[in-house]
């Protein structure tokens, strides 16, 4: 009986490493159009971002001073 949960316990970590090398396997490196894509789309989100940050403590300055 304790040999079977022992099994139980050690099949999880067993399947997930075989599940993640054939992700990893299956994986291959991107090319250099979709390299600059993702770094695109990266770049426009930290501009997005920054954007909603400093409109956000604008729109707070003169709200803090209208409570206070």
């Amino acid at each position: 009986m304790a040999a079977e949960g022992l099994e139980k316990f050690t099949e999880v970590p067993v399947e997930f490493f075989k599940d993640g090398s054939a992700f990893v396997k299956k994986c291959q490196k991107p090319d250099r159009k979709e390299y600059f894509k993702i770094i695109r789309a990266v770049g426009v989100g930290f501009i997005m971002m920054g954007v909603v940050g400093y409109a956000v403590k604008l729109l707070h300055i003169p709200v803090r001073y209208l409570i206070v």
